[in-house]
């Protein structure tokens, strides 16, 4: 299967369109073999994936040893691998699991919010030991909502540093808002941002200011969520926005989406990943898979056609704000 690899920004570093997630295989809410997460890389290998994105706080760096054990016997030069930065994991001893941080692994450490110059460097080190590799492609700063002037005024100076000493290759800031990424694309020179679920068929607030600055800058949008943590993968009852029970209004509008890709023959989850792409500085979008299947159907999903009737569709319907840039409006 081919998947197109695009240029993240400005950046000499180039990633497949499609993106495995790798929380999953760190034990994300339940389980997962040593097996089934070589499976599921191995299945990403073969769809054509090449671009691999863990983090340590991903099952207390189980997610980080699984991924570069699997990618280990792989050609270096021909994939991309991204992890994070701001959390420090320190050993305890281990009492029960971390089910409340969301990871089914014995609770052997904690986390330590940490975006110091130190911590940096210490995390990226310790990064690239459970990863078994010798540099990192791209390193986020993970979620500094609560950090963000030492995120500015420490950890990203630091990362420059690594970037300049070949450690990394990319700097980006990964979240689930669009304003403080907003801010980082603004005063610093960072090559990337990771934006989960804030640029989705269901919530476009990334539009507001994030993804025009993005443009104008340079900056490689990889969008993450586009399934909004389920509920536009299968909307049912039950199903979950933002990991927790989606509201009726919300519901409705997803099932009203599901309709009309119905009608022009498209599954839903193949508009949901293919409608980032309609903006220019989107160049990937991650999917979090648990399981060859998943993987496979993800790539499917990507590739499957999406005809522009759709969007149309979507638009006249109320269900995308008319200024949503779709695909195929760039043509």
């Amino acid at each position: 299967m081919n998947l197109r690899h695009n240029p993240l920004g400005r950046s000499t570093v180039l990633v497949s369109e499609l993106a495995f997630g790798a929380a999953a295989i760190g034990n994300l809410f339940t389980g997962v073999s040593d097996e089934q997460a070589a499976q599921s890389v191995g299945a990403a290998w073969e769809a054509g994936v090449r671009y691999f994105d863990t983090a340590p706080h991903y099952g207390l760096g189980l997610s980080e040893r699984r991924l570069g054990e699997a990618l280990r016997a792989r050609p270096r030069d021909e994939y991309v691998l991204s992890t994070k930065v701001g959390r420090i994991l320190e050993p305890v001893t281990p009492d029960g699991d971390d089910l409340a941080n969301g990871f089914a692994v014995p609770a052997t450490h904690r986390r330590r919010w940490d975006f110091t110059a130190e911590g940096v460097r210490r995390s990226i080190e310790e990064s690239l030991n459970r990863l078994g590799l010798d540099r990192i492609d791209i390193a986020y700063l993970h979620d500094p909502d609560d950090h963000a002037e030492q995120a500015l005024t420490e950890a990203y100076p630091e990362l420059e540093r690594l970037r300049a000493e070949g450690v990394i290759g990319a700097i980006g800031i990964g979240m689930n808002q669009a304003e403080l990424p907003a801010r980082f694309v603004r005063e610093t020179d960072i090559d990337a941002v990771l934006l989960a679920g804030r640029y989705s068929l269901l919530d476009q607030r990334g539009l507001t200011e994030l993804l025009p600055l993005a443009a104008e800058h340079g900056v490689g949008l990889v969008v993450g969520g586009v399934f909004n943590s389920g509920l536009l993968a299968d909307p049912k009852p039950g199903a979950t926005f933002d990991y927790a029970a989606a509201p009726a209004e919300l519901l409705d509008r997803a099932l009203r989406l599901k309709s009309v890709c119905e009608r022009h023959g498209v599954p839903l989850r193949a508009a949901a990943l293919r409608f980032p792409f309609g903006h220019p500085a989107v160049a990937s979008v991650l999917v979090g898979t648990r399981s060859a299947a998943e993987v496979r159907d993800a790539a499917a999903m990507l590739n499957h056609p999406v005809p522009d009737g759709l969007w149309a569709e979507l638009k006249e319907r109320g269900l995308l704000p008319a200024e949503a840039p779709t695909p195929g409006d760039e043509e």
